[in-house]
């Protein structure tokens, strides 16, 4: 079938809404029309110089849509389901098997290659080349996607659905994160390092789990404003000359708990110092260099996690039903934009703009 995608042909070029050619689906995939499609710092890595997933690729990875042909092995997804799209993987593997589908073996080719594993993509373009198109499973950044009854979380069709796709990474990230990988206990103290979509699903994770101390840092206002109102008892400059002692003494000697969504090695090095003995440390998103890990690290776990170590069939509807009870307001975070307007989006994104852009699709 034919249908619109939003296709990225070159490192440092625009994307282009473009007519593309879906295959049929196999017997384990789903066809989706989607709804509304969120934009998260992965979908840059295609840009960067060697990756993995060179271009032309579609990319997004947040989508939420509605079935419109399912396979014939497909038994828990059906026509008119409306879903929200995750990760993928390969459901055999003995982590897939233990309940750990973020470090499925075969995560890495699944989710970051825009490929099948056996290399294959499901889009080609007007010239009948290939387009790379399985970018997390899904390659939502269009008007269709092809994705798997394994990466397809139903949804109930009650929910405002093109809100729902940042639960499938960035919002499924940061709460996973600190209810699942660190399982936060209540009445501990939690720093949050970043305060974009991923560190304020974090702060909102947090008061969730009951801790009594949570702490947030940025370099923006608006965003530490923000964290405040999503549950942050303590909001400090990222800048400040004094941030290690300030964490320090308001966690009584140290936080239970940290965790850094910037990737940055002098943040990853302050969390880590900041993190009391016993304590545990978490790192998500894109390394941006080396982190020497010195003496400030001994007796602490330092966990480097994948998609919050999140179920994604287990954790969006038990994310759904917190926002449902008002106790997890991630909406506040997104910005919506036409998909026509996704280089847009993207540049508000990158300059700290928008928080978490979801893509419309247009009639």
């Amino acid at each position: 079938m034919e249908t619109t995608a939003a296709v990225l042909r070159s490192p440092d070029g625009a994307y282009t809404l473009e007519t593309v050619t879906l295959r049929d689906i196999g017997p384990d995939e789903v066809l989706v029309r989607i709804v509304g499609a969120g934009m998260c710092h992965t979908d840059v890595l295609p840009r960067v110089p060697d990756f993995m997933a060179a271009p032309p690729i579609i990319n997004g990875h947040e989508g939420a849509g509605i079935v419109e042909a399912v396979g014939a092995d497909v038994n828990s997804v059906k026509v008119d389901d409306h879903v929200v799209l995750s990760f993928d993987s390969c459901g055999a593997c003995e982590n897939c098997n233990a309940g750990v589908p973020a470090y499925c073996d075969t995560f890495m080719v699944r989710n970051l290659s825009g490929q099948a594993v056996d290399g294959t993509s499901t889009a080609t373009g007007a010239d009948g080349k290939d387009i790379k198109s399985r970018w997390f499973g899904q390659s939502s950044f269009a008007h269709h996607a092809i994705a798997r009854e394994r990466n397809s979380v139903v949804v109930d069709k009650s929910l405002p659905l093109e809100l729902m796709g940042p639960l499938g990474c960035g919002i499924q990230t940061g709460a996973g994160s600190i209810l699942v990988a660190l399982d936060v206990q209540p009445g501990t103290s939690v720093a949050v390092y970043g305060a974009g979509a991923v560190g304020l699903a974090a702060v909102m994770g947090a008061k969730v789990a009951g801790a009594s101390t949570i702490i947030a840092v940025d370099l923006q206002d608006s965003r530490l404003e923000l964290a405040r109102e999503l549950g942050a008892t303590h909001v400090l400059r990222g800048d400040a000359p004094d941030l290690a002692e300030q964490i320090t003494q308001i966690s009584g000697g140290g936080a239970h708990y940290a965790f850094d969504s910037t990737g940055v090695p002098a943040v990853i090095s302050t969390a880590i110092a900041t993190t009391r003995m016993a304590g545990k440390c978490g790192l998500v998103g894109v390394q941006q260099g080396d982190v020497a890990l010195d003496a400030t690290s001994i007796g602490k776990t330092i966990l480097n996690i994948l998609e919050g170590s999140a179920d994604p069939q287990k954790f969006i509807p038990q994310m759904v039903h917190l926002w449902q009870d008002g106790k997890f307001p991630f909406d506040k975070l997104i910005e919506k934009f036409p998909m026509s307007q996704i280089n847009e989006a993207e540049k508000s994104s990158l300059s700290g703009g928008a928080i978490k852009p979801v893509l419309i699709p247009e009639a």
